[in-house]
């Protein structure tokens, strides 16, 4: 049987006391509206106390040197928003925290190519990596991918891109040192949904009985664009509300995509759009550029969600300019990947899968996660 470590959502406490300086996994049931509540009122004593909790685990699973181990990182795109601020935090956090040396931590950028990414992977096994950090470009490819790190030795930490099921199972069954540190990406849909059923008139703006929205997906063959597209309607459709879909159209997580996506939807609906749902914050800030050049406002006459909290998008939150976002917590997750990756360095077990909370962004907790990670 599979195990699932999941850490807790004040991991991100962790990141943001031990920083201060926003695409995650399907395997865990989405968190209901109630433990969104507890989590959202966790005083200021219980996150510090999270946050010691998880520095002192931190501490006590680098029990050896790490300054002569050789890392290999591949990103899938470097000019991924998300993942910049997950590659930052990681590298800090190895050399900072886990006593890395920087030259001996490679992090490359995979340019959204699977094939070079590929390359780069065979390069690290030619280098003698003692462990590779992997966000693939395609989920698809873990499966050979894997089988070239366990041939060599060399443990693999899978992140924010998740393979399948029947891949992590087989990670269990042939004790193989794989494993995937992310999100659950359907509680980060559930939360979007969460964040328009609460508004006053639950998303119904005209008032006509439903709520007719637009969906700005990502990459349509990643999990994360699929199950925050399901998951953000399906909060409303539990709630009782009757939804219409006028458009989902791919954005690939692109700011400039997501923009003309919305601008070409209000020219084709106008008033109709009540609600803009979007898989990343970056596509809905190029939705907040549509809607304001089309006169909309944001909380009077449309609602606008995203996924990540980036810091405009954050910002946008405080200021009104966007109904929600949900942060995806980047410290906790490229801190858990760097422990897990330790862990193996000290011949320790990991679990397959260990998944990190996402956190709902409104506007009463968005100047605060605001102070978090700008």
């Amino acid at each position: 049987m599979r195990l699932t470590k999941k850490v807790t959502a004040m991991a991100l406490a962790t990141g943001m006391i031990m920083s201060m300086t926003a695409c995650g996994g399907a395997q865990t049931t989405a968190t209901t509206a109630a433990q969104t509540d507890q989590a959202e009122s966790t005083t200021a004593t219980e996150a510090t106390t999270a946050a010691e909790s998880t520095a002192e685990s931190a501490a006590q699973a680098v029990d050896g040197d790490m300054s002569d181990k050789k890392v290999g990182i591949s990103i899938y795109k470097f000019d991924d928003n998300f993942m910049t601020l997950y590659r930052t935090e990681l590298e800090r956090y190895m050399t900072e925290e886990l006593g890395f040396k920087k030259e001996n931590i490679i992090i490359q950028d995979g340019k959204g190519d699977q094939a070079e990414q590929t390359n780069q992977i065979q390069n690290f096994i030619a280098s003698g990596v003692d462990v590779m950090i992997l966000n693939l470009v395609q989920s698809s490819s873990a499966p050979q991918v894997t089988d070239m790190c366990n041939d060599a030795g060399i443990p693999v930490v899978y992140i924010n891109r998740e393979p399948d099921v029947d891949e992590e199972d087989r990670w269990s069954a042939e004790n193989i040192n794989a494993t995937y540190v992310g999100a659950d990406a359907r509680q980060s849909g559930t939360f979007q949904g969460e964040e328009i059923v609460e508004t006053a008139n639950q998303g119904d703006i005209n008032g006509d009985g439903k709520v007719s929205y637009i969906m700005v997906q990502g990459d349509p063959e990643n999990v994360d664009a699929q199950y925050r597209t399901e998951f953000s309607v399906k909060a409303l459709t539990d709630a009782g509300i009757e939804v219409e879909e006028l458009i989902l159209q791919r954005g690939d997580w692109d700011q400039a995509k997501g923009q003309q996506i919305v601008q070409d939807a209000l020219t084709q609906y106008g008033d109709k759009i009540e609600v803009v749902f979007c898989n990343n914050d970056a596509m809905a800030l190029g939705a907040l550029q549509a809607i304001e050049a089309a006169g909309r406002t944001v909380n009077e006459d449309i609602y606008l969600v995203g996924v990540d909290a980036l810091t405009e998008a954050v910002q946008n939150v405080v200021d009104g300019k966007m109904t929600g976002t949900v942060f995806n917590d980047h410290f906790g997750q490229a801190q858990t990947a760097a422990d897990m990756a330790v862990k193996y360095l000290n011949g320790e077990e990991v679990d397959p899968v260990n998944m990190v909370d996402y956190v709902k962004v409104t506007g009463e907790n968005a100047a605060e996660i605001l102070e978090k990670v700008k």
